[in-house]
């Protein structure tokens, strides 16, 4: 079924909605929502040990797993338990956005490669010495000699200046094509589009997710540096970042559907309230 979408420019306030959305229906299927990301970083574990061909499938992944995040949404909305298939229910539609879902996936399993590559010969492949020595707990003297490299910090800007531009057109394209039939291009296009005229609260969403994450680093260290249990303060940080991956997550289905309204209800956000 082919579902009517209408772009539209929202608030920029909305970027907030959409954060505080993501936390209550979050609340709803809290288990659910979880054991998904868990299951996806499993998977994405496990692909990446593939001699060859893992880390393409792994990137392949990516939008098959923000796509089954919306789709789980959707699902709780209706108060339904989402369950592993949603990561399965974009294939198994008409053959057409079959192929689509393929030409996204591989289309942007292909670009990361690139932006990956560039990243590392602009570094010289400092990056990943960096992270060898951390993994090996290194001395402090040997981490900050790799650390002071400047080739260190124009690799994280080609990184995050690339996965940022690639993540763009990639937002709701996989949602354009499952739940508004169209193709691969013309998904990218409209994906592209919708963010450039809601600029103003995907800035906002993203602005106060980082300050989420700062304000969720800080606390933890501040508590447990008064308990005197700052070894244990990593251990939490992860926990703490991990819920809020996988509300980010679960916040996707609200801007997509605030962008295109796909015939819901124009009050569909605050239906989510329950």
């Amino acid at each position: 079924m082919t579902m009517q979408l209408h772009l539209q420019q929202v608030p920029a306030g909305n970027g907030r909605l959409w954060i505080r959305h993501g936390f209550k229906i979050f609340r709803r299927q809290p288990l659910a929502f979880s054991g998904l990301l868990g299951l996806a970083l499993l998977v994405s574990m496990l692909l990446g040990a593939l001699p060859f061909v893992g880390p393409m499938l792994g990137l392949m992944a990516i939008p098959v797993c923000s796509l089954g995040f919306m789709l789980a949404t959707h699902l709780a909305l209706q108060r339904k338990m989402p369950h592993v298939d949603v990561f399965i229910a974009p294939f198994r539609l008409t053959p057409e956005r079959r192929r689509h879902q393929f030409v996204l996936c591989t289309g942007f399993a292909l670009v990361m490669l690139l932006i990956l590559l560039l990243a590392d010969q602009i570094d010289g492949e400092v990056t990943h010495e960096l992270m060898e020595l951390m993994k090996r707990d290194a001395n402090a003297d040997a981490i900050a000699v790799i650390a002071a490299d400047p080739r260190l910090i124009w690799g994280f800007v080609v990184r995050a200046v690339g996965m940022t531009a690639l993540s763009i057109p990639y937002w709701h394209a996989p949602a354009l094509v499952h739940w508004g039939g169209q193709s691969a291009a013309q998904s990218l296009f409209s994906s592209t589009l919708a963010l450039w005229r809601n600029k103003g609260a995907f800035t906002v969403n993203a602005l106060l997710w980082a300050a989420l994450m700062f304000a969720c680093s800080g606390v933890i260290s501040v508590v447990f540096g008064l308990l005197g249990l700052l070894q244990f303060a990593p251990l939490a940080s992860v926990a703490c970042f991990l819920v809020l991956a996988t509300v980010f997550y679960a916040s996707l289905y609200f801007s997509f559907v605030d962008c295109f309204m796909f015939g819901a209800p124009p009050n569909l956000l605050d239906d989510s309230k329950g």
